[in-house]
């Protein structure tokens, strides 16, 4: 018989390490058609991290992301990264972008200031333009006033940047202090059916509600969640790796004989993401790579507890496991006699 239950699981986590120091930098150079260049050493592992860091530039110039070429990980041409780990690149290298892409656009300002009569700090870059604030019908194109710099002033729109969360050594005697810089917080609730006969778990449905400050890009924060997921269920349901006892060899070392889920052992998902703004992030971001995965298992190990009433204490709850479970706790149980 199948029996329905609910489980939920809460997390917090790190991002920006402070104990050492933990830079990324970043150059941006506005060209006289108008468009831009990024360099950066960060690497795209999939996570779409380099359109991010196209958005926060494009956003800081006033042009559009397709505007932005991204050049990134060729330690030929871009400035140090020190690297896609920790769920830190939105948070510290999308700093550095930032501040790179505001020293291009200094330039740009003091530029224009005098072809439109204005000081500097009258200006704002939007919309493919250096414009006046309060006046935008006075304004030039990015690309002419970029083309200005470079071949009548001779000084090329070009910015660079560094990026650390302030480092703060931990006191050597307690061991206490401030490790890292922000954190984000999620939960995760899952509804799961389980075969009390067979063991067998089915994930139905998970809801998932994170905070990772403001959501550069909603589309690619609801696709980590979405992938997170998937891992956490792998992790919770699926994933082992086995080891002969005598030898120690693996006796599952490929995607033949390790089970990992696919597109049918994905539920139903609602992702949430909450809104809210850091104010040491780039635009207000964090970050939400690894943390989506985080309490994925927590959550499902809690909603076969509340169908079945056992506890599994090892990872991955595997249909085995779970019915050894059921087992135990039915011979735990007094007989029930019934009245004469």
């Amino acid at each position: 018989m199948k029996r329905r239950g609910r489980g939920i699981a809460c997390m917090w986590y790190p991002i920006g390490f402070t104990v050492a120091a933990n830079a990324s930098a970043a150059v941006v150079k506005v060209n006289e058609d108008g468009t831009a260049t990024l360099l950066t050493g960060t690497v795209e592992t999939g996570q779409g991290a380099l359109t991010v860091l196209g958005q926060i530039a494009a956003e800081e110039l006033g042009v559009a992301t397709d505007d932005v070429h991204v050049v990134s990980g060729d330690t030929d041409t871009t400035p140090m990264d020190t690297g896609a780990i920790a769920s830190r690149t939105t948070y510290v290298t999308g700093n550095a972008v930032r501040l790179a892409a505001e020293k291009a656009k200094a330039i740009l300002f003091e530029v224009a200031a005098p072809l439109l009569g204005v000081r500097a700090d009258q200006l704002e870059a939007r919309d493919r333009k250096i414009q006046v604030k309060a006046f935008p019908q006075r304004f030039l194109p990015i690309g002419e006033v970029a083309n200005h710099a470079q071949l009548i002033k001779g000084q090329p729109a070009i910015g660079s940047a560094s990026w650390n969360p302030p480092t703060v050594a931990m006191d050597p005697e307690t061991g206490q202090g401030k490790p890292f810089n922000t954190y984000v917080y999620a939960t995760q609730i899952a509804e799961v059916d389980v075969d009390d006969e067979t063991g067998e778990v089915e994930v139905l449905r998970i809801v998932a509600a994170h905070d990772c400050g403001t959501a550069i890009n909603p589309m690619l924060v609801e696709g980590q969640v979405e992938g997170g997921i998937s891992m956490g269920i792998g992790f919770a349901l699926q994933e082992e790796i086995l080891f002969d006892k005598t030898t120690g060899r693996q006796l599952n070392p490929n995607l033949t004989n390790y089970i990992m889920p696919t597109s049918l052992d994905m539920p139903d998902i609602e992702v949430d993401i909450v809104d809210s703004y850091d104010p040491t992030g780039p635009f207000g971001a964090k970050g939400v790579g690894e943390p989506t995965s985080v309490p994925t298992a927590a959550a499902i190990l809690n909603a076969i507890h509340n169908a079945v009433g056992v506890r599994i204490m090892s990872l991955p709850a595997t249909a085995e496991k779970v019915l050894a479970a059921i087992k135990e706790k039915k011979g735990r149980q007094p007989k029930q006699i019934s009245a004469a």
